[in-house]
C-alpha cells in the first residue's frame, strides 16, 4: 500500500479502460501484464505517477491509480458475505472510530471491515478480532495482509467464540458482525469502558429486534438507536442528470448503544403513545 503518489515494486495498481473495466495486480520487478491487445512491462510502472495514462505494447490505454479501500474490498477473495463500503464507512462513522481507539470485532468474515477498523484506529490504536471459523480466519489474513503489505502489528486474532473468550483489558468499542449479537450483549457490557459504543451489524429485522430488547433488558446500555443506509448513484451527461437505473438498496441495519456508568439506572425513554393505542382516547 503505497502513500507516495508514484508507483512502487509491491504496489497493487488498478488500470481502467476507457469502457470502465478494471483490472488490477500487483506490481513485480521482471512481469508482464498481458491483455488481448499487448501486454505492460512491470518495471516501466516503477517510478510513475498515479493518475498517469499507461499503454500497451498495442497502444491499449489505461488510466493507472493505487486501488481504494473499497475497490480492494470488491475484488479480494470472499470466504463469507463481505461488509460492502457504504455499510462499513458507516459503521466507522456512527461508532465513532477514532486514533488510538481500541476495538474488539466479532466476525471477521473475509476481512473487509477490519481493514477499515484498522486504517480508522491508526498506528496507536488497536483492533482484536474474534473468528468462529477457521476458513474464514485465514482468508481474512491473507487479505489484510495482501493490503497492507505485511501482518498489521496493531491487529490480533483468535479463532473461536467471542463469548468464550477471555480479555485481560477494556475496550472502546464493540463490533459485532455475526447471526446472534444479542447472546454477546452481557459480555460486551463487561468488557467496554463507561461511554464505550456498541454496535451490531445485522441482515434482518428479526436479528434487529432482538438485539434491540437484549441491549434494553441488560440494563447497562443507552436506548438502542437502529438505521440502513441505501447509496444511490447519478448520471450525469450533459443537461441529461438523473438517478442511475441501478442502486445499492438494503445489505444491512446498524444498531448502536453506549454502555452506562457501573451502578446506574438507565433512564427509560419517554414516548409519545400513538392515539389509539393503549388506551389512549382519540382526539
Amino acid at each position: 500500500m503505497s502513500n507516495s503518489g508514484y508507483f512502487k515494486a509491491g504496489d497493487r495498481i488498478q488500470l481502467t479502460d476507457p469502457k470502465g473495466k478494471l483490472y488490477s495486480f500487483t506490481i513485480t520487478p521482471g512481469k508482464e501484464w498481458h491483455t488481448h491487445k499487448g501486454w505492460i512491462t512491470h518495471n516501466d510502472l516503477i517510478g510513475l505517477p498515479e493518475g498517469s495514462v499507461v499503454s500497451t505494447t498495442a497502444g491499449l490505454k489505461f488510466a493507472a491509480f493505487i486501488p481504494l479501500l473499497a475497490d480492494y474490498v470488491l475484488s479480494m477473495p470472499r470466504g463469507a458475505t463481505i461488509v460492502y463500503p457504504k455499510d462499513a464507512a458507516m459503521i466507522v462513522g456512527v461508532a465513532d472510530i477514532y486514533p488510538g481507539a481500541r476495538v474488539l470485532e466479532a466476525g471477521v468474515g473475509s476481512g473487509a471491515l477490519t481493514l477499515s477498523l484498522l486504517r480508522a484506529v491508526g498506528s496507536e490504536g488497536s483492533v482484536h478480532s474474534v473468528e468462529r471459523r477457521q476458513d474464514f480466519a485465514d482468508n481474512a489474513t491473507a487479505n489484510i495482509t495482501n493490503y497492507f503489505g505485511a501482518m498489521p502489528t496493531n491487529w490480533s486474532l483468535n479463532v473461536g467464540s467471542v463469548q468464550e473468550q477471555e480479555f485481560t483489558t477494556t475496550f472502546d468499542r464493540v463490533i459485532l458482525d455475526m447471526l446472534a449479537p444479542w447472546e454477546c450483549v452481557e459480555m460486551a457490557a463487561k468488557v467496554l469502558r463507561p461511554g464505550g459504543v456498541f454496535l451490531a451489524y445485522v441482515a434482518t429485522t428479526t436479528q434487529l429486534s432482538a438485539t434491540a430488547e437484549a441491549l434494553k433488558e441488560d440494563g447497562h446500555f443507552t436506548e438502542p438507536e437502529s438505521s440502513e443506509t441505501i447509496v444511490r448513484g447519478w448520471h450525469h451527461e450533459g443537461l441529461a442528470v438523473r438517478p442511475q437505473q441501478r442502486m445499492i438498496g438494503h445489505t444491512g441495519f446498524l444498531i448502536q448503544s453506549r454502555r452506562m456508568a457501573p451502578g446506574v439506572e438507565v433512564l427509560a425513554r419517554r414516548r409519545r403513545p400513538a392515539k389509539g393505542a393503549y388506551g389512549v382516547p382519540e382526539e
